[in-house]
């Protein structure tokens, strides 16, 4: 069954799930990047592995926070697209893409207007081929979001989303709590250097009303979002953000197929993100499992070469039947 999830017995802690693969060598993938330009004069690139034969599907991957092409579970599931001969690109959030993006703004967990500006050059460019979308945590919430806003007018066939924070307020306050503070304070950091590299920028500066110092002390998600992230953004102050930008009350909107993939133990997370089954559109295939942490999942193999279940998963809903047309 494709939908049986059970941890080896090494594997069973949620930080072993979640820290392991980070460190886990993964072949570094061929990429071909494509540099979009924005129509607010920033840009988002694409990282390609194989562009598409004519009426071949394109599997979309959307990653995480402060993640890109090079995270552990992107490389996995580009190899994996490799081995099966598809066609898989990255689209890189704002600044992700090894280089800063010209706006004082960067990305966030609700941005759909630049997936929705990817995916319709993608559809421009090769009408014939059915778009598939996976999205990881942060990528998550936001293919989330998107499914949900544009429903029928989704340019998605399919889409699998993972550990993603659906709820956004609670899951920013669970991070603030037991060894879930090393995974907020290790993303923290790295939110914090790129702010301070639009500090030392003159033209971005003046929109941030911020000084290096006071950016040091944005040690938790919740102060950061309220500083940073919601002001840069147009919200109007961190729960605002939290409250328009979680991918939870969009689910019942869903009106393409999307499965949804959660780990109960997920230290980036809380009960708050399972949705109630009246939450669940009838197009939404919701998997909840005891163990698998945050984008882990591995469920055999070695601590030295461990197997993953996420790969196997994702590629067998994205590529069922009713996949292989385009919208």
């Amino acid at each position: 069954m494709p939908n049986v999830f059970n941890p080896p017995w090494w594997a069973k802690s949620p930080h072993v799930q979640t820290i392991l693969p980070v460190f886990t060598k993964v072949a570094k993938p061929v990429l071909e990047r494509q540099r979009l330009e924005l129509p607010d004069g920033d840009f988002i690139d694409l990282d390609w592995q194989a562009r598409p034969e004519i009426g071949k599907p394109i599997v979309v991957i959307i990653h995480g926070l402060e993640g890109s092409a090079q995270s552990h579970y992107a490389r996995r599931i580009l190899q994996a697209c490799k081995e099966q001969g598809l066609a898989a690109v990255v689209h890189h959030h704002r600044s992700c893409s090894g280089e800063t993006n010209r706006l004082a703004r960067s990305y966030h967990s609700g941005d759909t207007d630049d997936l929705q500006f990817s995916l319709s050059l993608l559809q421009q460019t090769y009408p014939q081929s059915p778009l598939l979308a996976v999205g990881y945590s942060l990528g998550g919430n936001v293919l989330t979001k998107y499914q949900g806003e544009y429903q029928e007018h989704s340019l998605l066939s399919r889409a699998v989303v993972v550990s993603a924070p659906l709820q956004l307020s609670a899951c920013a306050k669970r991070l603030e709590n037991g060894f879930s503070k090393v995974y907020q304070s290790h993303l923290i950091k790295q939110l914090q250097h790129k702010v301070n590299q639009k500090l030392a920028d003159p033209e971005l500066a003046g929109a941030m009303a911020l000084s290096p110092m006071q950016v040091a002390h944005l040690n938790t998600f919740y102060d950061f979002d309220d500083k940073v992230t919601a002001p840069l953004h147009g919200f109007l102050g961190v729960e605002d953000y939290y409250t328009r930008a979680s991918g939870l009350p969009f689910i019942k909107c869903i009106t393409k197929p999307t499965l949804i993939l959660h780990a109960k133990d997920d230290p980036f997370m809380t009960d708050a993100v399972i949705p109630h089954s009246s939450q669940l559109s009838d197009h939404v295939e919701y998997e909840l499992h005891a163990h698998g942490g945050h984008v882990g999942f591995i469920e055999g193999g070695t601590p030295w070469k461990p197997r993953y279940y996420l790969e196997r998963r994702i590629l067998d809903f994205l590529l069922a039947n009713d996949a292989l047309s385009a919208p």
